[in-house]
């Protein structure tokens, strides 16, 4: 949100400086409508779609249009904006929502209609400074709420890194797709100096963009960067004084293995203010959906921790990450039990 709202401009407009991408360059996450045509004029490969502005247009177009689909408001909806309808009636119901209860507010003013693909998910977060652009290493988030894929679309329940879908094959074609990212960043005239997500589904027509993120992602933030090796703010210092292709980011061998715990309920509606207990872990516990309330660590939010452990292969990670889970302590602790299980 500080970014779509333009903090990169006002710092720089005061000669501080700061690392992400102007407000212009934001859009690239602010609106998923700007991303898709982006995207378009580019020629990134993505799932065909359509952008709606008036609700009737929308349902007509429903009523004519293969499933499942998926149906995303335009603007930021805190990671629940994508739903996926499996017949017209949710559809329509879904559109209803966006468009006329307004379920995410001025973000669902407009909405994308889109053709659902299927595949594995890679996250590919690169640091970019305008005129170069890194990867990181890869990571695969869990999007789905409930074990084995099932359930509604969350934020992510979890995130492993590397990526084990990423293999060499598809590399070229998933840096080709960077690299035009790039092009379009240059030919746009964006100031973008942060790191640019790159959302991917390996489907079998090969790899196509779900979205940008104009900042790290959660949770493969928690998964990814336990693993970098390079002090992280000369990466950033790199990137803001425009010397990225001068920068060696190394990575650690380990794999990562992050589950995110939250609320009962989420990604609908669920309780906070729970005290929070946890005991030492070997793992990294990160703070998302916390606060301090009256000097105790209670819940504040839907996703409340991300817990991260790394080993040299992914099932004792995951053996670690689940013991580690069970020191942790709130009322309503819901979490998923396959995360890194390939």
């Amino acid at each position: 949100l500080p970014l779509t709202l333009g903090i990169v401009d006002e710092f720089r407009k005061e000669g501080l400086r700061i690392f992400g991408p102007d407000k212009n360059a934001a859009k690239l996450e602010g609106s998923k409508a700007f991303a898709k045509q982006f995207m378009k004029k580019y020629e990134i490969p993505t799932a065909e779609y359509d952008i709606v502005t008036d609700i009737n247009d929308g349902i007509k177009l429903l009523k004519i249009r293969k499933y499942p689909l998926v149906i995303k408001a335009d603007g930021l909806a805190a990671g629940k904006g994508v739903i996926i309808c499996q017949n017209e009636t949710e559809a329509i119901d879904t559109i209803i929502d966006i468009m006329q209860s307004n379920i995410f507010g001025n973000a669902g003013n407009k909405v994308v209609i889109e053709e659902y693909i299927e595949g594995k998910e890679v996250s590919l977060l690169c640091f970019t400074d305008g005129k170069t652009i890194q990867p990181m290493e890869t990571a695969s988030d869990y999007k789905r709420a409930l074990d084995n894929d099932e359930g509604l679309n969350t934020g992510g329940m979890g995130s492993i890194s590397p990526s084990p879908y990423y293999t060499q094959d598809i590399q070229y074609l998933c840096e080709k797709i960077m690299q035009k990212t790039l092009t379009g960043v240059k030919s746009e005239g964006f100031d973008y100096r942060g790191v640019i997500y790159i959302g991917l589904m390996l489907t079998k027509d090969g790899p196509k963009v779900l979205e940008y993120n104009a900042r790290f992602g959660d949770p493969e933030t928690e998964a990814l960067l336990p693993r970098l090796e390079s002090d992280l703010v000369d990466v950033i210092e790199a990137v803001v004084d425009k010397r990225l292709s001068e920068c060696e980011i190394n990575w650690q061998k380990e794999k990562a293995v992050c589950v995110v715990l939250t609320s009962k309920g989420y990604p609908r509606e669920y309780k906070v203010n729970y005290p929070i207990e946890i005991k030492k872990t070997e793992s990294y516990v990160f703070h998302a959906g916390t606060t301090i309330d009256d000097n105790k660590l209670v819940t504040s939010g839907g996703r409340v921790l991300a817990v991260t452990a790394l080993a040299e292969s992914f099932d004792k990670a995951h053996e670690i990450v689940y013991r580690d889970i069970g020191k942790i302590e709130f009322e309503g602790k819901t979490y998923r039990v396959d995360i890194g299980k390939l």
